[in-house]
């Protein structure tokens, strides 16, 4: 973690995800939860809690959680799915539905389901899902415990773990200045190298 506010990343955000099977194993949607770190979360509730009770109810937290999920729109939602090793050829992903933000131990944890365009077959290929911020502004990782979990129809066979990214690189992003990060252009993948990504296999279920 940096040890002054300028220097990137900004924001730190916890990720655990479920991955959602229909039938025949296909993926058809993903489920997150993005856990913030108490500095940001103390800024963003900031004036939320309307009644004065002390309290950030569900209610309450519900603008914003509308602005956090239409504010990703631009950026992907943060979320890039793709068969392991075409990372250039991603699959598309519907907008957000069932979104919600909770207040717990001073973070916010914001809920949300991605749903994808078409259902995909996991039979041929593991499918890779990275989230990660593009311009290394927030630092997504994933949990320590319980990361990724399968639910719905049809996990019979499915597996799902995490992969890290290279640690020499974070070790190198280290000597790197603030104004190195505020050149970097809007189509910039810097974040990229910083990926951690659920892969989930299948076996099919006819072998």
């Amino acid at each position: 973690m940096a040890s002054t506010a300028s220097a990137h990343p900004h924001v730190w955000a916890t990720v655990r995800a479920e991955i959602v099977l229909g039938e025949n194993h296909q993926i058809t949607g993903i489920r997150q939860n993005w856990t913030f770190d108490e500095f940001y979360t103390a800024m963003a509730v900031q004036g939320l809690d309307t009644n004065n009770d002390g309290v950030y109810s569900k209610q309450e937290l519900a603008p914003l959680a509308k602005v956090n999920v239409e504010s990703l729109k631009e950026f992907d939602y943060f979320t890039f799915v793709h068969f392991d090793g075409e990372d250039d050829k991603l699959i598309k992903l519907k907008p957000p539905v069932d979104y919600w933000v909770d207040y717990d131990k001073n973070v916010l944890t914001l809920h949300f389901t991605l749903p994808l365009e078409t259902p995909v077959d996991t039979h041929g290929k593991p499918v890779a899902v990275d989230v990660y911020d593009p311009s290394f502004f927030v630092a997504f990782g994933f949990a320590t415990e319980n990361a990724v979990k399968l639910a719905g129809a049809d996990t019979k066979g499915c597996s799902a773990k995490i992969v890290l990214p290279d640690p020499e690189t974070a070790a190198d992003t280290k000597a790197l200045t603030e104004s190195f990060f505020t050149q970097l252009g809007p189509n910039s993948n810097f974040g990229s190298q910083f990926a951690q990504t659920a892969l989930v296999s299948c076996k099919d279920s006819h072998l």
